[in-house]
């Protein structure tokens, strides 16, 4: 700390105030490759292991690698570190470490940061060698003070450069480490968590990245002044954290699928590089394909060999996947596809979160093709999202689309270790010989489901296209043909809704508001209606896994509510906008479903920041219905 505007924490290192907490929002960011994501990452899982719950959100620039020092360059990570259970990120941060104060401009102007938040920032540049360089950071220093955020100047290049000669690829352990001080983690714990992190490197990388922790965990201790306890809840079982795309990936695995085929695409990207490490272990193979298309069709072709495969994207992938996806519809072959959204339309936000893509997944395609869509609203619940999925693609021979967002992707948070079982895998495949007489596509009159023939059955052969067809599998164009397939296939979604239970609902069963979501907005939305629940107010709400076919009783379930909104990241017309007026207004997209099914008027909320939405906000929102 080199100024006198500083506060002199060093002078009043023997003064030190510990304050318990219930919870705490910590972000670190820097520019691209200074590994401020990964210090969020460790800072996460570190809490984690001292039994707290975690939220972390990744920070990610709109580009790959965005100018040096750029307002809208900032990368890092946002931590939520409870004493509970912690469901979503929450909402302005109360302390940030910033490399540089542009990238921190960045989160300011973007209103992240709660007023008097605590900032940690890099002090390099107030002596650096190019004076305008020092006269961005002292006017931007000036700013922040003068905004009443309280700015600790930290001399961590200075403090990097005893240790290693490239400071700016250890800064990032030496701030976890002046993190682990703060919020008084375990440095072992740390430690554990660095001998995990780079467990491939050679040992002393990780030696390493240690003494950079112990360092920042040192000068933390004698040039800070305050400190913060966020009290841990033990757990019973063993826990882990994850991100979402890995849960995904873990699921995968757990579902006894052999076979995920894919194109690198933000945000999904990831999934795949878990599997393509871990995946041979349990008999799997990943298969990059030179497009979508392939991929698509790679995993279709794997599928109709015998056993279910999973071909995984995005918004962009998934709209070329279309004609794919239909063909596994048309020929009844199970498929999972795993679309984890992003902004759009077009290349739109490749890194930031949106639910656009609801709409294109149930009713996308040229034709009626019905699909299965499902939501995932936790990152424990995409793990056992693609298990499901895959035992209803198998069921009733058909296509299942999970749809994740770039939320839940890239999220982290400790859940319950799953514990396998038998039940979640495929049974073997049935080389048996066929029924004398029986039909490739037998469409049983009730649900529409018929056996399906694997390849290699001894008197199953038939010809697959991508054609109307008959029960044997030949090309026709007959009327009443074309009719009868068309209706089996939609029968066998109809058949997956009657084995569903109704929805949830969180809260009372009835009241005056009733708020519906899906996805990854679940958290925040439970938090908000819990805050306006303890104050009295009569609000509830239910949060839809199943999209396509939906669950039963959503409608007795609105009944019961004087009103019912959604709240989603999509668009939906703001009704006070001058030429908007009940016939040109366009619904979000589950409003949109809920009103034309069940006839009741749902009106909706919709944020597309490209961010996840605050509870703080949505309770706002949920208060001014209530008073409306």
């Amino acid at each position: 700390m080199t100024t006198t505007a500083t506060r002199k924490a060093s002078a009043r290192a023997q003064e030190k105030t510990c304050v318990t907490l219930k919870e705490h929002i910590v972000e670190i960011i820097s520019d691209s490759g200074e590994g401020a994501q990964r210090c969020g990452q460790s800072l996460g899982s570190i809490a984690a292991r001292m039994g707290n719950g975690v939220w972390t959100t990744e920070i990610i620039p709109a580009e790959i690698r965005p100018p040096a020092r750029s307002v809208a360059g900032a990368s890092g990570n946002r931590i939520r570190i409870g004493s509970g259970y912690v469901t979503n990120g929450g909402n302005e941060t109360d302390l940030v470490v910033a490399f540089n104060e542009q990238v921190l401009l960045g989160r300011v102007n973007a209103r992240e940061l709660k007023p008097g938040c605590i900032i940690l920032l890099e002090n390099m540049w107030r002596t650096h060698s190019d004076p305008n360089v020092v006269k961005s950071y002292i006017e931007a220093y000036d700013r922040l003070v003068k905004a009443d955020f309280k700015v600790y100047e930290i001399p961590m290049e200075e403090e990097c450069l005893k240790l290693t000669p490239n400071a700016r690829r250890g800064k990032n352990m030496f701030a976890l480490g002046i993190l682990c001080r703060i919020y008084n983690f375990d440095l072992q714990a740390g430690r554990e968590q660095i001998a995990l992190t780079f467990g491939k490197k050679e040992r002393s990388v990780i030696d390493a990245n240690v003494a950079l922790l112990e360092a920042g965990y040192k000068w933390a201790k004698a040039n800070i002044d305050f400190s913060f306890s966020i009290p841990a809840t033990p757990h019973n079982r063993p826990q882990i954290s994850i991100n979402g795309n890995v849960s995904l990936a873990l699921g995968v695995m757990a579902s006894g699928m052999d076979i995920c085929a894919m194109y690198p695409i933000t945000p999904a990207t990831s999934a795949s590089h878990y599997l393509s490490e871990a995946f041979e272990k349990v008999g799997g193979i990943v298969h990059q394909a030179e497009d979508e298309i392939a991929a698509c069709a790679f995993a279709i072709g794997s599928s109709y060999a015998g056993k279910c495969a999973v071909t995984i994207t995005s918004g962009p992938g998934y709209s070329l996947k279309q004609e794919g996806i239909g063909l596994a519809v048309m020929a009844e072959i199970p498929l999972v596809v795993v679309n984890v959204q992003r902004g759009g339309p077009s290349t739109g936000q490749p890194t930031k979160v949106e639910q656009g893509d609801m709409l294109t997944a149930i009713f996308g395609s040229h034709g009626d093709a019905p699909k299965v869509v499902m939501a995932p609203s936790t990152i424990e619940d995409c793990f056992y999202s693609v298990i499901t999925a895959r035992r209803i693609a198998e069921t009733f021979n058909t296509v299942v689309v999970i749809l994740s967002d770039a939320s839940l992707s890239s999220s982290q948070q400790p859940f319950d270790r799953p514990r396998f079982q038998e039940s979640w895998l495929a049974p073997p495949i049935d080389q048996s010989p066929v029924p004398e007489g029986a039909r490739p596509y037998d469409w049983d009159p009730v649900t529409g489901v018929a056996r399906r023939f694997i390849p290699g059955q001894p008197g199953g052969m038939h010809t697959v296209t991508g054609l109307a067809h008959d029960r044997d599998s030949h090309v026709a164009y007959d009327p009443d043909i074309n009719q009868e397939g068309l209706r089996a296939r939609s029968l066998k979604i109809a058949a997956l809704q009657k084995t569903l239970l109704p929805p949830d609902v969180f809260g009372d069963e009835e009241g005056d508001l009733l708020v519906i979501g899906w996805g990854s907005t679940k958290g925040a939305i439970e938090e908000a209606v819990a805050e306006l629940r303890a104050e009295g107010k009569k609000i509830s709400s239910t949060h839809l896994r199943f999209l396509q076919p939906m669950q039963p009783g959503i409608k007795e379930i609105m009944r019961r509510f004087k009103k019912v909104m959604t709240v989603e990241t999509n668009w939906s017309d703001n009704p006070d906008d001058e030429l908007i007026d009940a016939d040109n207004r366009r619904y979000s997209a589950l409003a949109t479903l809920l009103r034309a099914r069940y006839l009741v008027d749902v009106d909706c909320w919709t944020e597309v920041r490209g961010q996840p939405v605050k509870p703080g906000t949505i309770r706002k929102v949920l208060l001014a219905k209530l008073e409306k």
